[in-house]
């Protein structure tokens, strides 16, 4: 590897001759020259794509969510670093999103549309070699963590829907919080009294958080923080301010949530220590199907080894068409490795993978919640077992952007408000970052 540049020398240059002593190896010519590009085949499932099921009623009322993240480092030593969160939820409904020209919306028209329908949440992290009084890095991120879900922009909402979540408070029984790892000893039953947001430890006494349940400290110590910290929050922030507006419906008007299309932007997935909240998600979505209030809910995946996989084998599939990918598939085909162990997302996803063609011109990585239970992953998803499949599959068409490759408009409006582009947002919070905050 050549030494990178620094501050008064340039980086050591890579030779441009050095190519060709590999190339002269007489292994290296026998190797190249056995290397043949495999010829087409046809795809292991090309037999198991299956026609769309008869469809339901469209569903009218659209909310999608979306998130961005900017780590600004500062290019002089110490190199501070400040992480930048935004996200949004933007609320559609079929007659408004009917307005809306596919092919050349209007910029006036989104903005109308975009200034009624949606709101979002901003929230800035310390990582590295950031000075706050009186506080550590590690104590200034989890405080700060905490306050931004009570975010008073969004009247606290996100973290009602958190202690909804965790407490279950669907449900008609009270208890109290999971335990997990205290973040100031070794307690690995840390937890809190029903309905709290603060604690403090029964081995320590410290202050406890309801946010700490999900272990953003474990990625963090006492001066500096991960920049995954900061990503992990996004994608946790996404599925709160999604599941607030399922929340609101199912504490107000359960008969609207059955109009109601939720979409997330990335996969139906929570990874890692975050992995608490994937088990009373699937629980809720059990006992509202349970209860013939089925939440259509969808996590479209833009990139990635699925979108990959799936432009390969979907070039002679018929329109209007979907393949569910099993865990042996998934294991073997898309992540190249056996297929022995525990079942693909059995702590992780609280969707299953679904390929999905509509027209012509569209093809989709969807993820769809299973109408599963907690005791035994499904290991080869049935089209039946996908929750709301009739509506979703009925609504997709309506949906279609034509400004984007596999575009749907929900989430092209939800990451326009949440957008934080590397130029030029990422330089206008730059400045602000390097003159707002003192360094050690």
């Amino acid at each position: 590897m050549p030494y990178p540049a620094g501050y008064k020398l340039p980086g050591e240059k890579a030779s441009k001759l050095g190519h060709l002593d590999v190339l002269k190896s007489p292994l290296v010519q026998q190797l190249v020259h056995s290397f043949e590009q495999d010829p087409p085949t046809k795809p292991e499932n090309g037999d198991d794509w299956q026609p769309f099921p008869p469809l339901g009623k469209p569903l009218d009322l659209i909310f999608a969510v979306d998130g961005s993240i900017q780590v600004i480092v500062d290019e002089l030593p110490p190199h501070k670093a400040l992480a930048f969160v935004k996200t949004a939820l933007l609320r559609l409904d079929q007659a408004a999103l009917s307005k809306i020209d596919k092919e050349t919306p209007h910029p006036f028209a989104l903005r109308d549309l975009m200034g009624e329908s949606a709101l979002y949440h901003a929230t800035v992290f310390p990582l590295r070699h950031v000075q706050i009084p009186n506080m550590s890095v590690y104590d200034a991120v989890r405080e700060t963590i905490f306050q931004s879900m009570k975010d008073a922009s969004l009247d606290g909402q996100p973290m009602e829907t958190l202690k909804w979540l965790v407490y279950e408070k669907w449900q008609s029984s009270t208890k109290s919080l999971p335990g997990f790892q205290c973040p100031h000893c070794d307690n690995e039953q840390a937890t809190l009294p029903f309905d709290a947001e603060i604690g403090k430890c029964s081995q320590c006494g410290n202050k406890l958080f309801i946010s700490d349940m999900l272990g953003f400290h474990l990625e963090m110590v006492e001066e500096a923080a991960s920049d995954s910290v900061a990503t992990a929050y996004m994608s946790i922030h996404e599925t709160l301010l999604l599941f607030t507006g399922i929340r609101y419906y199912w504490e107000h008007d359960q008969e609207s949530l059955k109009r109601c299309l939720f979409i997330k932007d990335g996969p139906l997935q929570i990874r890692a220590q975050y992995s608490k909240l994937v088990a009373p998600i699937r629980r809720f979505l059990l006992t509202a199907e349970s209860k013939g209030i089925p939440i259509c809910l969808i996590g479209q995946e833009k990139t990635g080894a699925f979108v990959e996989h799936l432009d390969m084998i979907s070039r002679d599939v018929k329109p209007n068409h979907l393949y569910i990918p099993d865990h042996k598939y998934i294991c073997e085909q898309i992540q190249h490795r056996p297929a022995s162990g525990a079942p693909y997302g059995k702590d992780t996803n609280y969707g299953a993978k679904v390929f999905i063609t509509v027209g012509d011109r569209y093809r989709f990585v969807i993820n769809i919640p299973i109408n599963e239970s907690m005791q035994t992953f499904i290991i080869k998803p049935e089209v039946d077992a996908l929750i709301g499949i009739e509506r979703i599959l009925a609504t997709l068409p309506q949906l279609l952007s034509s400004r984007f490759e596999n575009g749907l408009m929900p989430i092209e409006l939800a990451n326009s408000v949440a957008s934080l582009s590397t130029y030029p947002s990422a330089q206008v919070l730059k400045l602000f970052a390097n003159t707002s905050i003192p360094v050690h």
